[in-house]
């Protein structure tokens, strides 16, 4: 390589070197360009901090000084108040000796003056105000009473009305006959039969008269007892549907009417118990009061009396706030001894009471059952409910009559008169009492001693029944045989 080669070849390094020393310095320059200008803002900020540490300072030590001068305005606004504190002790001690000083010289002028020592003035004068306290509050307790009695009337009155008017019960029916309807006017004459003989019949067996009259449609059934009118008309109307109708069908018609009595009871118990709105009753109690629905109290009956009084408890314990359903069940209860006087010992009150304990019912239930009466202390509100709806329902305008109970009472009497003669089976009074059928044990009366049971049975009415008109009395003796071929 020639030297002008070389040298141009150095010259050229020499100015790549100074380019590049060149590049370097003017990146130097802008990079202590831009430190100065970081350098410059820090300390732009660091001012401004130092500025607001200040400014701090400065709020901080002024909050300082205005709590100081609080604390000791406070400190000294204390010390004033203990000082009046102090003050207003002296003056209230000061105060109290002096009010001492004047009651024990009042007092000292009371006893010299009235010559009563200080504890004997203070007993006088309590006894004093304890008769005028006495005496006011005697009077305002009359006042309170009167008012009270006033409002109380007011309010029951207005409570019983408002109770009994929502019932519209039917008034007693004393009637001692039953009809029954005809399908058409020819079964009259299936029901007397030749010669009268199915009529005679069914009168013996079932004890009670059969009137056929110019009535379209029907016949009538009169007896005394309920039950044997029921137990007839049971068994008419059998005879009726069956169509058959002689002495033989009459007699199986009246024992299926006799055997039907306790499920008529029971349906009997179950309607009432609906209608009067009570639930959940032992099946015992239901046909109990079924019972019932042949009982009659001076012409009421004592069933639907039962199913009222309930309506009447209930309307009454909704009126004043007590519990309606257990013044409805109590009340529909009541009276269920009255099914079973007749075998037990004792009032109906006490024995319905003994009854609803054994099949279940609460004691307040029972309470209100035996204390219907007044035979025992009354221990619920509804109990007082219930004795008021017995009485409003007993007691209303056409409830009750006496002179059927007296007129059934007349006939079970003559009955058990006939009854107590050696050789008598069964007695039946008809004819409104003016008959005596007396059916006799063939095997213990024959037919020359009939003339004479009559004549004695006769003379013994005579004798220890009062009653009016006449009474026939018949005996009836019959005697019968069956086999029966295989």
């Amino acid at each position: 390589m020639s030297e002008a080669a070389i040298v141009v070849m150095l010259l050229l390094a020499c100015l790549v070197a100074l380019l590049l020393v060149l590049l370097a310095r003017r990146e130097a320059g802008a990079t202590r360009a831009q430190a100065a200008e970081d350098v410059a803002a820090l300390k732009s900020e660091a001012r401004a901090l130092v500025a607001d540490a200040e400014r701090r300072h400065e709020r901080l030590a002024s909050r300082e000084a205005e709590i100081a001068a609080e604390r000791r305005e406070v400190r000294d606004q204390q010390q004033a108040a203990e000082r009046r504190a102090a003050e207003a002790e002296a003056d209230r001690r000061a105060a109290a000796g002096d009010l001492d000083q004047a009651r024990k010289e009042a007092a000292a002028m009371l006893a010299a003056s009235s010559g009563l020592s200080a504890e004997e003035a203070r007993a006088e004068q309590v006894h004093l105000v304890q008769e005028q306290a006495t005496h006011d509050a005697a009077a305002e307790v009359r006042r309170i009473e009167a008012r009270a009695r006033r409002t109380a009337e007011e309010k029951a009155r207005r409570i019983v009305a408002t109770a009994v008017q929502r019932v519209a019960g039917p008034t007693s029916a004393q009637s001692v006959v039953t009809v029954v309807p005809l399908p058409s006017e020819d079964m009259k004459g299936r029901i007397i039969g030749k010669e009268g003989r199915n009529i005679r019949t069914f009168e013996a067996i079932t004890g009670v008269n059969v009137i056929i009259d110019d009535t379209p449609d029907s016949v009538t059934l009169s007896s005394f007892d309920a039950e044997r009118r029921e137990i007839a008309a049971v068994a008419m109307a059998a005879l009726i549907a069956d169509g058959r109708i002689h002495p033989q069908r009459i007699e199986i018609a009246y024992e299926e009417a006799v055997s039907g009595a306790d499920e008529r009871a029971l349906a009997a118990g179950h309607d009432a118990a609906e209608r009067a709105g009570v639930g959940g009753l032992h099946t015992d109690l239901v046909a109990t009061l079924g019972r019932l629905r042949l009982r009659t109290s001076y012409g009421q009956n004592v069933l639907a009396h039962l199913v009222e009084t309930a309506e009447i408890a209930g309307a009454l314990a909704a009126e004043i706030g007590a519990d309606e359903a257990l013044a409805r069940r109590a009340a529909f209860l009541h009276d269920i001894g009255k099914a079973l006087t007749a075998e037990l010992g004792g009032t109906h009150a006490a024995v319905g009471a003994d009854l609803a304990r054994r099949l279940g019912e609460s004691a307040a239930v029972v309470n209100a059952i035996a204390a219907h009466h007044d035979e025992v202390p009354m221990e619920t509100v509804e109990a007082v409910i219930v004795q008021a709806a017995d009485a409003c329902s007993a007691g209303r305008p056409g409830a009750r009559r006496e002179e059927l109970d007296q007129y059934i009472e007349r006939m079970d009497t003559l009955e058990r008169l006939v009854v107590a003669h050696e050789g008598v089976r069964r007695a039946v009074a008809m004819a409104a009492g003016r008959e005596v059928r007396v059916v006799v044990e063939p095997e213990v009366v024959d037919d020359y001693a009939m003339p004479g049971l009559a004549r004695a049975i006769a003379r013994q009415i005579e004798k220890d029944l009062s009653y009016p008109g006449e009474i026939t009395v018949t005996v009836i003796r019959e005697l019968r045989a069956s086999a029966t071929a295989g």
